[in-house]
């Protein structure tokens, strides 16, 4: 029953059909053959479409193609012509063991994301996220700057540099080969999930009489070596090590020289497009390949189309969310300054309403003193004024005295001529015709001050009798 529903999850993952129902019928009507139910599907969106999908990649490169074709046909006059290739891709899952994948840098279980479906037709293929930064690299060179190792070389690493050397000490440098990735493949399959290829696997076997003659004759002749460095992301492996063995479990190789065609799929497993067992002539190989590319193209334009899209968007969310940013932050400056202004002018007005009632309270005070003053003073009169006694009828014990103030006013009085100079003060101080407080009552002809010291003269000790002439002279 598992493997019934995995068959169907992975039809409706190629395919890109919803419908649960239609899918069980297809593989159905196909005895759950999950490849023959893949490929009669291809075939037929093809017939739908009216033209066989064409790799950017190929038509990008004719005279890679020509140069293909001419090699091809040299080989031709002194070989038998190849047989030709099957109908469609050999799409197979393969799961892969855990210590490949987990063996590998950068690539921990769980923490990549990749899908493979069709759509209209066309098969298309997402890339979803991985755990390290997913830049396209070019050469080992660029991959290696842009996943910087967080630990040591893994032993899968270890294991592909010292096949690449071997291979090179065997058979060549890197000019008249394949470029041979020195990375695990767990490694390698995410350098050609980023670079939108397909992986070429090749598992080397030493001791078999078919090798030499294999690397020398087909890996090595510059037309397939030229193809596949240009087209596919190259790892090689020995059976004698350790994930060169795991590998030829997991692609169950039977025969050798082994090659095969491979791409990421879901759930930690790949995709094998096509297998190659057995030793094959360059232009064979050429044709396998050339056949795997050209019907895998539709899927690696729509994932170069899909991931462009994706940093599109992603570009586009970053500008979107640095405008909102920098509008966020003027709009929490203005925010600021208009709640700074605000507290400012709420500042000063509270030290304005301050010295208000500051100078309402000194005004009050002032003139609550002032009403005082006045009421002590009124106070003060009258307590003279009753001091002074009723005014004596004319006698000659009587004095007249006539008094003048700052602003003319003339007042007049009798006294007794026994009455002091005080009794003088009192009386002008009963009168409401001075401001002053300090002041000297003076006499002219002769200028004459009674001040201090003369106060308890009497009207007649001090000559004032029996009439005197007086004014008021503020003093100093």
């Amino acid at each position: 029953m598992a493997d019934v529903a995995d068959k169907l999850a992975y039809f409706q993952a190629i395919t890109g059909l919803e419908d649960p129902e239609l899918c069980t019928e297809i593989l159905a009507a196909h005895g759950w053959d999950l490849e023959l139910a893949i490929s009669s599907f291809t075939s037929s969106a093809n017939i739908a479409n009216q033209s066989p999908p064409v790799s950017p990649s190929l038509s990008a490169a004719p005279s890679l193609h020509r140069q293909t074709d001419a090699t091809s046909s040299q080989l031709s006059e002194s070989e038998p012509p190849p047989p030709p290739p099957p109908p469609g891709l050999a799409w197979k899952l393969i799961k892969l063991p855990v210590s490949v994948i987990s063996g590998s840098l950068g690539l921990i279980s769980g923490a990549i994301g990749l899908g493979l479906w069709a759509a209209g037709g066309v098969l298309s293929y997402s890339l979803g996220f991985i755990g390290i930064g997913g830049g396209g690299g070019g050469g080992g060179e660029s991959s290696s700057s842009a996943s910087t190792p967080l630990v040591s070389v893994s032993v899968a690493a270890v294991e592909a540099m010292d096949f690449v050397a071997a291979f090179e000490r065997e058979y060549g440098g890197p000019s008249s080969r394949p470029n041979f990735v020195g990375e695990g493949f767990m490694d390698a399959l995410q350098r050609s999930r980023n670079e939108f290829k397909l992986l070429f696997v090749y598992l080397h076997s030493p001791d078999h009489p078919d090798t030499p003659s294999f690397c020398q004759r087909t890996l090595c002749s510059e037309a397939l070596s030229a193809f596949v460095n240009e087209n596919f992301v190259a790892w090689g492996g020995s059976i004698r090590s350790s994930e060169g063995f795991k590998m030829s479990n997991s692609l169950k190789a039977s025969r050798f020289p082994f090659c095969a065609v491979v791409m990421a799929a879901t759930n930690q497993r790949i995709a094998l497009l096509q297998q190659v067992e057995g030793p094959k002539s360059p232009q064979e190989m050429l044709a396998i390949l050339q056949r795997v590319l050209e019907e895998s193209s539709p899927v690696l334009v729509a994932a170069r189309l899909e991931a462009e899209e994706r940093r599109n968007n992603m570009r586009l969310r970053e500008e979107q969310d640095a405008a909102y940013r920098a509008a966020l932050e003027a709009d929490q400056a203005r925010e600021r300054q208009r709640r700074e202004e605000e507290e400012r002018l709420a500042r000063e007005a509270a030290e304005a309403e301050r010295k208000r009632k500051e100078e309402e309270e000194a005004q009050e005070r002032a003139e609550r003193e002032a009403a005082e003053r006045q009421a002590a003073l009124a106070k003060l009169r009258q307590q003279k004024a009753q001091s002074l006694g009723e005014e004596p009828e004319k006698g000659p014990d009587v004095t007249q005295v006539l008094v003048r103030f700052p602003n003319g006013e003339r007042k007049g009085r009798r006294f007794e001529c026994t009455a002091t100079i005080q009794t003088l003060y009192d009386y002008v101080d009963s009168l409401d015709c001075l401001e002053a407080e300090s002041y000297s009552l003076v006499s002219n002809f002769p200028r004459v001050v009674y001040g201090q010291e003369k106060l308890t003269l009497s009207l007649k000790e001090a000559g004032l009798h029996p009439q005197a002439s007086l004014f008021v002279e503020i003093n100093s």
